[in-house]
């Protein structure tokens, strides 16, 4: 009998400090969103109160398990046991709700992204250090494509640096003059599912593949052999090769 009361105990504890993790990242993930928020949309700053909220329910419960376990207590055990029962039904409904409603995601974070590169210009530059870091860490540039940024500049044809491989003052200037190339450090990249390698080309992406809106292509960007400091982009059918090998 002592052999389980301590275990009951131990995996209490346990239950406990993992709630209170959850209390202290969800007050993190906060304190960074109010610093650099680029994604404005509701949905996205409630996330870490749902973690807070979540960790201190769990502490909570697992305060009363260890000292029902502890004092050996009945009422104590049996409130734990009821609100063990009740996450789990909440965990049944959350994950429900998450499948029914799993394409929204996608829409809010795309029109968050599109707002983001609407008020880019005319934002704070705490705002614009956020999306730029965004695009940097990410290697990404705009929403979909660098096309996203068209608006970006009077000529229509520049990209914040922060859309550059090799990131330098003025280097997203003008490379969209040219459907077909990019400027020598310019790059059309994207935010989702990207997969890229790194060639002799010095420290430029070489080989970029992209998942249009059909699934049968693929956009497959390469060094220009004339010019391999530029980079040209084609629109190819997803088909194996001799090899067995996807292009």
């Amino acid at each position: 009998m002592k052999c389980v009361k301590f275990l009951l105990f131990f995996f209490n504890f346990i239950f406990w400090l993992c709630g209170l993790a959850l209390v202290v990242l969800g007050v993190l993930i906060q304190v960074n969103l109010h610093n650099s928020m680029v994604i404005k949309d509701p949905s996205a700053s409630a996330v870490p109160i749902v973690v807070i909220i979540v960790g201190v329910i769990i502490f909570f419960i697992a305060f009363f398990g260890c000292c029902g376990a502890w004092k050996e207590n009945h009422c104590m055990v049996t409130t734990f046991a009821i609100l063990v029962f009740m996450i789990i039904v909440i965990e049944v409904a959350a994950a429900i709700s998450g499948y029914v409603y799993r394409e929204k995601l996608s829409v809010v974070v795309e029109d968050s992204l599109a707002d983001m590169i609407n008020n880019y210009k005319n934002s704070t530059d705490d705002f614009r250090l956020a999306v730029d870091t965004l695009q940097e860490n990410s290697q990404c540039c705009g929403s979909n494509s660098s096309s996203d940024w068209k608006n970006f500049g009077p000529d229509e044809n520049s990209v914040p640096d922060s859309c550059c491989v090799k990131v330098n003052k003025d280097c997203g200037v003008g490379t969209m003059t040219n459907a077909s190339h990019s400027s020598p450090d310019g790059l059309s990249r994207c935010v989702v599912e990207v997969a890229a390698g790194q060639s002799s080309v010095g420290d430029r992406w070489s080989a970029c593949y992209r998942r249009p809106a059909d699934p049968g292509h693929r956009v497959r960007l390469l060094s220009d052999e004339r010019n391999p400091q530029w980079i040209r982009g084609h629109v190819i059918t997803a088909t194996s090769s001799s090899s067995g090998k996807l292009y």
